[in-house]
């Protein structure tokens, strides 16, 4: 694009300053009216955090997220930059990202004084004007605020002098958005040094007050946890942010699932086939351990271990397929047991003994996979199928090939009379292994695995 290079240039193109809430509030409105998300890819938070956010920043409060881990704080936090207009002048050379018709640092006004009309003007990025830090105990003032240059102290500035100051994330977020992650984690005496620039705009630097009229939205993230284990957030600085936004986890499955097959990283060049009860189990999975009272749910059950299930049930598969020499892949029920050690990773057990989380994972497994069974045959009769299998218990490969289910019907017509003609195809295996495993997790069957086969049998009690 052809952008006014010179300051003569920018006020002949009617350029016109505007802060930091400005632009975004007239470009939330602009989504607003367009019927648009003010983020894309959120799920289940258009009733409950999307409104208090829309609310924020329409009035230009600084933003504290509040809520535990793997609810999308970051990421709605990443997203805030694209509320910025997509370009805006600065003034060249400045560390500070000044508006060339509105400088801050008097060293900048004696330059655009001395220069007039042919003073340099850049185009800065809405991407170049977002900052963000993971707050950690190393962090230092000079990290976020800035430090004395003791060079240009020596060249003869005073230690009072804004242009003595090698300035930190904060000041260069100048006219854009800075973030900080888990900020209970910033030491005490960190968090008392963002007090100045968060309410009065200036910054103080050893002792020396600089007053720089910055224009930031701060937006910040928490984890309620953190309050009182690893840090805690000084109630001054709390009491800055003007809207404290409430998180949580997915509350129905429906949004479990689109969050876990919108995030989930699988191979763009297979063909993958994901019949519709593998999310379903996964999400149910995460569903139940949310509410489950040996695990943690101070730490919480993050949407990230239903992500992680789901992409280590799916290599499971590409596994299988690969072996099997199959064109693509198709997802299967007994599949599902490769998502333990991914899913357990992610809970915190409380428990003493590391064996207390496959434990507990196994039996989400099987809870998750009877309640999907019951959705999808619990209006059938089963017990043809239990009276066959019990007659003649039925053996399969772990690693069974989709061409062998058609011949495991032929032996098993009760079975195949209880699935259905619905699911063909690709599909098939996976709810044949559904009512097999589903009839397990309900015990009217038993099943027996070794190293390379499961056999399906009376079950014992």
């Amino acid at each position: 694009m052809d952008f006014p290079t010179n300051l003569g240039d920018l006020l002949d193109s009617g350029y016109r300053p505007k802060t930091v809430r400005e632009e975004i509030r007239a470009n939330v409105f602009a989504k607003l009216r367009a019927g648009e998300p003010l983020i894309d890819g959120l799920f289940g938070y258009q009733d409950t955090v999307l409104p208090e956010l829309e609310r924020a920043l329409v009035i230009g409060h600084d933003i504290i997220f509040l809520g535990e881990r793997g609810q999308g704080k970051t990421r709605m936090i990443r997203a805030l930059y694209e509320l910025l207009d997509e370009w805006v002048p600065v003034v060249e050379g400045s560390a500070l990202n000044e508006d060339p018709l509105n400088p801050i640092l008097p060293s900048t006004r004696d330059h655009l004084n001395q220069e007039g009309l042919k003073a340099g003007v850049a185009w800065m990025s809405r991407a170049a004007r977002f900052s963000e830090k993971l707050a950690t105990p190393d962090t230092t003032i000079a990290d976020l605020i800035g430090e004395v240059d003791p060079i240009k102290v020596a060249e003869g500035r005073y230690l009072g002098d804004a242009d003595t100051i090698h300035y930190g994330l904060v000041p260069r977020t100048n006219r854009g958005i800075f973030a900080i992650n888990e900020l209970p984690d910033l030491p005490e005496r960190i968090q008392v040094g963002l007090l100045s620039a968060l309410e009065e705009r200036d910054i103080q630097i050893r002792g020396y007050k600089i007053a720089l009229p910055l224009d930031i939205l701060f937006v910040a993230s928490a984890n309620p946890e953190d309050y009182t284990s690893r840090g805690r957030l000084i109630t001054p600085l709390k009491d800055r942010f003007g809207t404290q936004i409430t998180t949580h986890y997915p509350e129905i499955v429906e949004d479990e699932i689109a969050i876990m097959t919108n995030e989930a990283k699988l191979p763009s060049d297979l063909v993958i086939v994901t019949p519709q009860p593998i999310p379903l189990i996964i999400a149910t999975m995460a569903q139940l351990a949310r509410h489950h009272s040996s695990i943690s749910q101070h730490s919480g059950v993050s949407v990230r271990a239903s992500i992680a299930a789901y992409e280590a049930v799916t290599a499971a598969a590409i596994v299988r397929s690969v072996r099997n020499g199959e064109s693509l892949v198709a997802l299967r029920v007994t599949d599902l047991e490769a998502a333990l050690p991914a899913f357990v990773g992610k809970i915190e057990v409380e428990s003493l003994d590391p064996r207390e989380g496959s434990k507990i994972g196994n039996t989400l497994l099987r809870h998750a996979i009877g309640a999907v069974f019951n959705q999808v045959y619990g209006n059938q009769d089963a017990t043809g199928v239990v009276e066959e299998v019990n007659q003649s218990p039925l053996e399969m490969r772990v690693d069974q090939p989709a061409s062998d289910y058609q011949t495991l019907l032929a032996r098993y017509p009760e079975l195949g009379a209880f699935v259905g003609p619905s699911p063909t195809g690709d599909e098939l295996p996976c709810y044949i292994d559904l009512a097999l495993e589903g009839l397990v997790a309900t015990r009217r069957l038993s099943r027996r695995t070794t190293v390379d086969r499961m056999t399906f049998g009376p079950d014992r009690g």
